[in-house]
């Protein structure tokens, strides 16, 4: 299997083959190369509907000369912990950050800071470190920081030095859930208001409605199936995680 860096004609065969429709596997065996290069190359250049081979090769050369420009006088890239590869992890960001930018984040910014408190194993970062860890600048921190603590995807606490940390855990994405499902009761309310606006026998009105009932029986099934799986994936662990420190009464 080949390795080092996807050629210029490894890149048309990649355009082609998702023209075509084709899975990343499928690209990946024509190519000799791993399903996770390309997938990795694919995402990090604008994901399977806008990859352009002429536009991910110039963005490679500039990547690559941005990082040998940085490496002699600018920051270095921290050791990894647990043995991880550096570049794989940083690779890994990428991709993640183009997927949470596909999915609905679309500031470039707020998914990178999603990204590096969620590949921290602590899972908190204090405003400090994160400029430290993106390379950029405090103000922008704080506006991505207040953008996701408003859609309940961070939240603050401050430590035993006083300074203010930004922690994402398994209950942030029940908590931005729920903050979803109030906008979107928000908007069946307002539709139904323009039912009795434009009168409840017009096409319009009927068609508030229509909308009311879809976004409102779906919203009640996303609520429920959040609730649930809070209560079974966390509340489950965490009482048998108790049970494991439990001492046995039956025991001497």
């Amino acid at each position: 299997m080949p390795g080092g860096r996807l050629t210029q004609q490894e890149r048309q065969q990649i355009a082609l083959g998702l023209a075509d429709g084709l899975p990343y596997a499928e690209i990946a065996r024509r190519l000799d190369r791993p399903t996770s290069t390309i997938t990795r190359e694919v995402m990090r250049n604008g994901g399977p509907t806008t990859y352009r081979a002429d536009l991910a090769h110039r963005a490679t050369e500039r990547r690559t000369h941005q990082r040998r420009q940085a490496t002699p006088g600018g920051p270095q890239t921290p050791p990894q912990p647990h043995g991880r590869d550096a570049e794989a992890v940083r690779a890994y960001e990428e991709v993640f950050t183009t997927v949470l930018m596909q999915s609905g984040l679309s500031n470039k910014m707020m998914s990178r800071v999603l990204v590096c408190l969620y590949t921290t194993d602590s899972g908190s970062l204090t405003a400090a470190e994160l400029v430290r860890r993106l390379q950029v600048s405090p103000a922008s921190i704080s506006k991505a920081i207040t953008f996701l603590e408003g859609q309940g995807l961070v939240r603050r606490e401050r430590d035993e030095r006083r300074r203010e940390r930004y922690i994402v855990d398994d209950d942030v994405w029940y908590q931005s859930m729920m903050a979803s499902a109030r906008s979107t009761a928000q908007l069946v309310e307002t539709a139904r208001q323009g039912v009795g606006v434009l009168g409840p026998d017009t096409p319009a009105a009927a068609r508030l409605e229509s909308i009311a009932r879809f976004l409102d029986f779906v919203n009640e099934g996303i609520t429920r199936a959040a609730e649930q799986a809070r209560e079974v994936l966390y509340t489950k662990a965490e009482t048998a995680s108790g049970d494991a420190v439990e001492p046995d009464a039956d025991r001497p």
